[in-house]
């Protein structure tokens, strides 16, 4: 049964159906599956993710699609998280720390009592009184729990992060929602491993890494990082020390606008025709890519010309917007 004003995608959640999603707000086509009967619309016309190709096919973007009549539906259901349930917790900030000029990480520490089970690659939804949740990616993996580890972006205007880099402290007292999201490493195949991340789109790219490398994956792992310069390259020592300390890793790293101060001698310009440059044939792969939706709508389209199978393609759109600052569907990682 669907509520007026909800989505197909939203009706589905709540009633325990725990089909895949990545930024819902239409920009990822991670939710796409196939209408076999009765009609869908959207408030706001096609979503972005929604070719016209697809749309003839009767494919529809189920975070989006409200129906016009009973529904029959094609589309893949996620079973890793089915069991997982989603909390309201209380949390107090453990530790500030600044990552980079603008990028700041939290550690926020749950009640003794409770603990978050969550997926590699999920995220939670900060609770503010009176505005719209802000949803940030877990950046540590499930075995590394005592806190919840979260890479914040500063955002010119941002109702949230101007309290996080100027006014929070430490033991500030916050409530989240979670775990959210089916962005998560599928382990369910020997395919080989592409993860990309544009800015903040490294944290859950970040806690996916550390699940495969305890649990022990051995299928070749490969790492682009996308940044502007070298001072938004945070974290950087993390994947340089796992590609000493695991032979199945590669880390690539790609400045866009490096600056001269860099003397930068490694790869640049767009990361996701990097991934080409390196990868021309993907249709063997599974892609991961975390980060603003305009990288990511481009190498959906990008990595589907060279093969990538789109439903081996998984993705996690986030962006940074100061008026309408993380409402569901604009990430604000």
């Amino acid at each position: 049964m669907v509520e007026a004003r909800e989505s197909v995608l939203d009706a589905a959640l709540r009633q325990g159906i725990i089909l895949p999603y990545g930024c819902r707000n239409g920009a990822c086509g991670s939710c796409m599956g196939t209408v076999l009967e009765g009609r869908v619309s959207y408030e706001d016309g096609p979503p972005p993710a929604l070719s016209e190709t697809d749309a003839a096919a009767n494919r529809a973007l189920f975070c989006q699609a409200h129906p016009g009549s009973d529904l029959a539906i094609e589309v893949r259901e996620v079973d890793a998280a089915r069991d997982i349930e989603v909390k309201t917790l209380p949390c107090r900030v453990d530790k500030l720390e600044h990552l980079a000029h603008d990028v700041i990480r939290i550690y926020l520490k749950l009640p003794s009592t409770e603990r978050l089970q969550f997926l590699a690659g999920q995220y939670i939804d900060v609770l503010i009184k009176d505005h719209e949740p802000r949803a940030f990616s877990i950046a540590n993996a499930p075995h590394d729990d005592e806190f919840v580890e979260l890479q914040i972006r500063y955002v010119e205007g941002g109702l949230f992060t101007d309290q996080v880099f100027h006014h929070m402290q430490e033991k500030t007292l916050l409530r989240i929602r979670g775990p959210l999201g089916i962005f998560f490493l599928r382990e369910d195949t020997d395919r080989p491993v592409i993860l990309i991340g544009g800015g903040t789109g490294f944290a859950p790219l970040q806690g996916i890494l550390e699940h495969a490398f305890e649990t022990g994956i051995e299928r070749p792992i490969h790492l682009f990082r996308g940044v502007r310069a070298r001072r938004d390259l945070y974290l950087d020592e993390l994947p340089v020390h796992w590609v000493q300390e695991h032979a199945n890793f590669s880390y690539t790293p790609v400045l866009s606008e490096p600056l001269t101060e860099d003397n930068w001698d490694g790869e640049t310009g767009l990361v996701t025709d990097c991934v080409i440059t390196h990868y021309p044939d993907l249709a063997e792969f599974d892609v991961y890519m975390s980060g603003p939706p305009v990288m990511v709508e481009a190498g959906y389209d990008l990595f589907q010309q060279h093969g990538l199978d789109r439903s081996r393609f998984f993705s996690d759109a986030f962006a940074y917007a100061a008026v309408a600052e993380n409402i569901k569907g604009l990430r604000q990682d």
